[in-house]
Formats: structure tokens, sequence, C-alpha cells
């Protein structure tokens, strides 16, 4: 199946990575958002790293023209999804909003579209089921900044087909990332490490045992992470990791029950980078 309009739904952080990629490798991409303001965001985002990628020669600027000229920012739904190839969800990790906009999204697009969730925990099956094409649903896990990161987590839902597969596949591979293939199972590979990690490394801060500046340090330095365990939770963003830790705490298990620190700190409204405080105040 040829695969050259991606739509991207939701403008947040991971959203406007996905579609800041797809743009640069050739597809024909839509970034869609219920807010103006947050598509606007987007866009600014999306052409000050194009060129920054310019400046630090990553990219020509013939490759940033032809980017820009690919994507296209709304508001309408039924114009994002209406001509689509592939659809990847990238809204907020809660399981009934995606159910809901799968739902919509089952309508308006074309009977060969393939829909991928970017959820980080929550099941491709589920949520597939809810809709008229489980063997076209998949969960395709990015990672933060997208433009950096190398791996795609394709997770196989119950029904997906082995053509579903080996098309994201390929689309990854037309993204320059590698992929790993993940039977559907809470939290994947990646995000039930990272909560482990990140909630034990909340956990040591609450009970003093060493600041985050050197709980951070030691897990760079001694185990040659590339960022610290509460480095990362500030980047994903507290709300969100709390999300994630509470639906597999519900699905897994008592070992990720969620520190009791971040739940404070979220309810104070400290959700990282994304507001400029959490474990580190930001600029």
């Amino acid at each position: 199946m040829n695969m050259n309009k991606i739509s991207v739904i939701g403008a947040g952080i991971m959203g406007r990575g996905i579609a800041y990629v797809a743009s640069l490798s050739g597809f024909q991409v839509t970034l869609h958002d219920i807010s103006e303001a947050a598509a606007g965001r987007a866009r600014q985002y999306i052409e000050k790293e194009m060129k920054k990628s310019v400046e630090k020669g990553f990219i020509k600027t013939r490759e940033m023209e032809e980017a820009m000229i690919n994507i296209e920012y709304t508001t309408d739904l039924v114009k994002a999804g209406e001509n689509a190839d592939l659809v990847i969800e990238a809204i907020l990790e809660i399981i009934d909003l995606k159910i809901d906009l799968f739902k919509q999204l089952d309508e308006i697009c074309p009977p060969h579209t393939i829909f991928a969730t970017n959820t980080s925990t929550m099941s491709p099956t589920e949520i597939g089921a809810q809709t008229s094409r489980p063997a076209k649903f998949i969960a395709m896990h990015f990672f933060n900044p997208v433009h950096k990161m190398k791996l795609i987590e394709i997770i196989r839902g119950l029904d997906t087909s082995e053509e579903t597969v080996q098309t994201v596949q390929e689309v990854g591979r037309r993204m320059g990332k590698e992929t790993v293939e993940v039977n559907d199972f809470p939290g994947f590979v990646t995000s039930r490490m990272n909560s482990l990690i990140g909630n034990e490394a909340i956990n040591m801060l609450m009970e003093g045992v060493a600041s985050a500046e050197d709980i951070d340090k030691a897990v760079k330095l001694g185990l040659n992470h590339p960022m610290g365990p509460l480095e990362m939770v500030d980047l994903v963003g507290l709300d969100t990791r709390l999300r994630n830790m509470e639906h597999l705490y519900k699905t897994l298990g008592e070992k990720y029950r969620p520190s009791p620190l971040i739940v404070k700190y979220v309810k104070a409204g400290r959700l990282g980078r994304k507001n400029g405080i959490g474990f580190y105040k930001y600029e």
C-alpha cells in the first residue's frame, strides 16, 4: 500500500514532532488540533526547528522549504481525515478520548486508511475494537524529541493484519527510524522500564537519598544513560507520566504504584518543562 498522506491528530509535543519528521521524509502532512492556538504554536516550533537544522548543517535549505510546503495545519477533523492514508493520533493518554476520536475518524476516513495511536501504555486491541477496522489498527510509539530519537515501537493488536504491520514498518524506515515489533501488553517494552526507573528515582528524591541533580548525574555517568530519570520525567511531563503510572498500576499491579511525590507535584501544578517547573526549574 502506498503511504503518501499522513494526518497527525494532536499538535502538542509529540504530534508536532511526528509532523516535523514526516514532512522532512517527503510525506504530505496534515497536522490537526482542536485549538487554533496549539496549531499556531506547532507551526512556530516546526519552522524554528527546521531553520536551526539548516544552520547546523543537518538539512539543506531546499529540504526545509519542501518540508514546510508539505505541512498543512487545520482545526477541521474532516479535512484532516478525508484523504489520509495513515492517521497517527497523539492526544492525551486518556483511553476514552482516544476511542471517541477514532470512532469519529472511522466515519470520516476512506476504507484504506490505517489508524495508529502514539500511546505509550494503552492497548491498540481495545481501542481498535471500537472501530470497523481493527485489522488496520496499530500503535506507533514515537519518542521525544522525535527528530532525534531513532526508535519507533510498533505494537500489534490482536486483530492487526500483517499488511498493516509491514506498511507502518516501511513508514518508519522512510522516516529514518529503527522499529521493534512488540505484542500488545500494558506498557510495551520501553514505558514499563522507564516508569520503573523514573518512579524509583522519584521515591529516592522523596526519601532524601540524594538531590535531583545527583540522582540524575549518577544514572547518566554510572549507568551511561543519555538523560537522568528526573530530567526525563520533566521532559515527558509529570502529568503524562502519572497517567501512565496509574494505568500500569491498574493493569500490572503494586510495583507500578506511583510515588506519592509525583502525585503531590502534579496537584501543585508542577508539570515539568511544559510549564517551567517540575523536578527542576526552567526559563
